[in-house]
């Protein structure tokens, strides 16, 4: 006699379990596609906010570098200004220096000391043009006075030439009149005599260091 298995017949309560678990497989998976997106977006969003913050970041940095430009620059004119601004003055004022100097160069050694008078009016006029140049150095005027020093033409100008073979050649080896200066530029300058036969100026800085 041969059995036959009867189907399995769901009860109320077994159909209604697994239909509330099926909602609640598609309503996960929906939930789940819904963060993926969600999720997809943000990323989206925070890629955007950090490059445009990175774009800012860098307009930032950019416009501080070209105030700090403008501020150094504005600086730098205002101090040329300051310091140049008696040029014209100081250049006017140099005949005065050159005058003192050639009364003082002029006064015989004899007479100062022999002459109370004398020597009192060459002190009196040694103190006004140490006095004089103080002022002028106070504004940024310096005197050049190359004696013995290299040859530079930015602030000497050579008129002759000297043959002297115990200094090195271009060697200032006399001052006909003094240069002056003004911050890095040149006022007026020193008018020399420049020495000529002596040992190259290589040679010559070999000799002393060794």
């Amino acid at each position: 006699m041969t059995s036959k298995t009867k189907p399995e017949v769901e009860t109320p309560i077994e159909a209604e379990a697994n239909a509330s678990a099926e909602a609640t497989a598609e309503s996960t998976g929906q939930a789940g596609g819904e963060q993926d997106a969600t999720n997809d977006n943000a990323f989206e969003v925070l890629t955007k906010l950090q490059a445009e913050n990175a774009d800012l970041k860098d307009r930032l940095l950019r416009t501080l570098a070209e105030v700090e430009n403008v501020r150094r620059r504005g600086e730098r004119e205002v101090n040329d200004t300051r310091q140049y601004a008696v040029a014209k003055f100081a250049g006017d004022m140099l005949d005065v220096a050159d005058n003192m100097a050639r009364a003082l160069a002029n006064t015989p050694a004899e007479a100062r000391e022999s002459d109370p008078a004398v020597k009192t009016l060459v002190e009196g006029v040694e103190l006004t043009e140490k006095a004089m140049l103080r002022a002028l150095e106070k504004h940024g005027v310096k005197k050049i006075d190359p004696q013995g020093e290299r040859f530079d033409p930015n602030f000497h100008q050579a008129i002759f030439e000297v043959p002297d073979t115990s200094v090195a050649t271009g060697t200032v080896a006399q001052v006909v009149q003094v240069g002056y200066s003004i911050g890095s530029r040149v006022l007026r300058p020193a008018m020399v005599g420049v020495a000529r036969g002596g040992p190259k100026p290589a040679t010559a800085e070999a000799e002393k260091q060794s």
